[in-house]
């Protein structure tokens, strides 16, 4: 009878383990690996200004509309426990050239597209909490291709910030961290929910023939579905949002700034790498830049929206039977 009451605890106990299993979404990678991503960026900005200075410099309209294919190149990889520091190499390449380039020109014996000499690498390490450093080659990209590069990084990444001992369908978890494009409003930091929805199929994209994006003739797998959901706080006063450049140059501003982000992730579960992403981003600011000596001042209000989605590309079926 204690032997029964024994086993059945155990079986009961197991049964419990399995259902409580958590996943780590961190990316799984080894050295010489190479992918690569499509990504869509398109964003909107509109500014209101106010001043008597006929052609301040600040921020103007402006609207990106921008397609790129990123190809990833694992360098090298460090395990730590589940996790590990990637050092990686990123090139970017338009979507137009990448079909030419597949049309027209030589593969290489191993398969690889040939390289353009002129195309600018990006080298950077993810740290297994999510942390990017040593970062090279960034400020030699056109100023579209560093946004984008940032916003891919920044969902490449995502699962640095995911509770270390794993993750489960059902479960949310909160983080935050600093704004980190340059701004006139100083301590801004994004407050993150994310909840690891459910597991759903998914595949990565492919390109025909003619360039358009097609989703078939890719392996299925099994994706974790992650909302997040980001909103923009400001830690400073908004009577002092100076920061320590401006100060320099015996400016002062006062202001406020909100925003809103929501993302869907899906991550695959047997590799840890995104296979899609979709973001929708909402901005705000309203903020006066002033001279110390309050001799000129000029108001801007700013309201900015985005969309992107990134996309794991698979590898181009062979035209030979």
């Amino acid at each position: 009878m204690l032997a029964t009451v024994f086993t059945a605890a155990k079986l009961q106990h197991g049964i419990a383990a399995a259902s409580i299993a958590r996943a780590t979404l961190f990316p799984r990678l080894h050295a010489g690996q190479t992918f690569t991503y499509f990504i869509q960026y398109s964003t909107k900005k509109n500014v209101k200004t106010e001043s008597r200075v006929v052609t301040p410099n600040g921020p103007q309209d402006a609207e990106t509309d921008a397609q790129w294919l990123l190809r990833v190149e694992i360098l090298d990889v460090h395990p730590q426990g589940e996790r590990a520091a990637i050092h990686a190499r990123s090139q970017f390449q338009s979507v137009a050239s990448a079909m030419a380039q597949n049309n027209t020109a030589p593969q290489t014996s191993s398969g690889s597209p040939p390289q353009n000499p002129e195309v600018k690498s990006v080298d950077f390490t993810i740290q297994p909490d999510g942390r990017v450093t040593a970062v090279t080659g960034l400020t030699d990209l056109f100023p579209d291709q560093r946004q984008v590069w940032q916003v891919w990084l920044r969902q490449f990444a995502i699962a640095g910030v995911f509770p270390r001992d794993g993750v489960k369908p059902g479960q949310s978890w909160k983080s935050s961290e600093p704004e980190q494009a340059p701004s006139p409003i100083v301590k801004l930091e994004w407050e993150k929910q994310a909840t690891y929805v459910r597991d759903e199929p998914c595949t990565p994209i492919q390109f025909s023939e003619a360039g358009i994006v097609a989703a078939k003739n890719a392996q299925t797998e099994s994706c974790a579905v992650v909302l997040t959901s980001a909103v923009l706080k400001q830690k400073s006063s908004p009577k002092d949002t100076t920061p320590g450049d401006f100060r320099l140059h015996n400016l002062h501003t006062t202001g406020n700034a909100t925003g809103k982000n929501e993302t869907i992730s899906y991550i695959s579960l047997q590799s840890g790498l995104i296979v899609r992403v979709t973001e929708d981003a909402q901005q705000f600011m309203d903020v006066v830049v002033a001279k110390t000596d309050a001799s000129n001042k000029i108001h801007y209000n700013v309201e900015a929206t985005g969309h992107t989605e990134v996309l794991l590309v698979a590898d181009a079926p062979s035209s030979n039977p």
